[in-house]
């Protein structure tokens, strides 16, 4: 598939979410880093959300598998609001999978076995089912042939690679991604969004945070942008690049496209 088939489908329906954000805040100490956050997103909806160093893109994206605790308004995942429950959190957290900007890869284990952990620990899947899973979606990020190797044997964009494939292993209904190309050198970068493509053609929930914005152009549903905690201006890729509303929002694409 190419970036241009990715957007051919039609935005998803965000009546019929499965994550919602009402009223939500988030301190870290005095710094008030989220400020009444809303936010509905779709079944299948992909989302990108960019803007400034430190305007909460990262931490917003925490907060739905509660790697950051909000204090203040809801988070609903799948029906599930995200409280101080353990349940409601290990339920949430094995229907979200992550892609962070470092890998997180365990340097002791083969990938094969980095990738079965989750399933066997998590899902008590057998070892030898776990490991045909590893090896299937090693096989859709176009990387089987490292399934023996161990981590530091690997490029960046392979271990990324490797990264997204663990997620998959657990058969999340939503993807986030914290920058994940942010950590690689340029020629690495187009391998991993290749495979972040191939899962949007097939209809995966995802939210980007990223500054990669021609990837936000192709494959984006809805264009988000935050600065100082907020929810700034969101829209079609087409409207937010080519008709932005807030002069926060021209300011800052205006840096950063050239």
């Amino acid at each position: 598939m190419t970036e241009e088939q990715a957007t051919e489908t039609a935005s998803p329906d965000i009546e019929d979410s499965i994550i919602e954000i009402i009223n939500m805040h988030k301190w870290f100490g005095d710094f008030h880093v989220l400020n009444d956050i809303n936010l509905k997103v779709g079944r299948k909806e992909r989302i990108v959300i960019c803007g400034p160093s430190g305007s909460g893109k990262s931490t917003l994206i925490r907060c739905i598998n509660r790697l950051e605790q909000h204090q203040r308004g809801q988070i609903i995942v799948d029906g599930i609001e995200l409280t101080n429950n353990i349940k409601n959190i290990e339920k949430i957290r094995a229907e979200v999978g992550m892609v962070f900007q470092h890998f997180n890869l365990f340097p002791h284990l083969t990938i094969v076995d980095n990738l079965a952990l989750g399933p066997i620990w998590v899902r008590k899947t057998p070892r030898k089912e776990a490991e045909e899973i590893a090896m299937y979606y090693l096989e859709k990020v176009h990387i089987a042939e490292q399934a023996k190797k161990y981590p530091g044997q690997l490029s960046g964009g392979q271990q990324q690679r490797v990264a997204i494939a663990r997620s998959l292993c657990m058969s999340p209904k939503v993807m986030l991604f914290d920058e994940p190309t942010s950590a690689l050198d340029p020629e690495m970068i187009k391998e991993v969004l290749d495979v972040m493509i191939d899962l949007a053609t097939e209809g995966m929930t995802m939210i980007v945070v990223t500054h990669e914005m021609g990837f936000a152009k192709s494959v984006a549903h809805r264009v988000l942008f935050m600065d100082f905690g907020q929810i700034v201006e969101g829209n079609t890729p087409t409207e937010f690049f080519d008709n932005p509303q807030h002069d926060r929002t021209k300011l800052f694409l205006s840096q950063i496209l050239h």
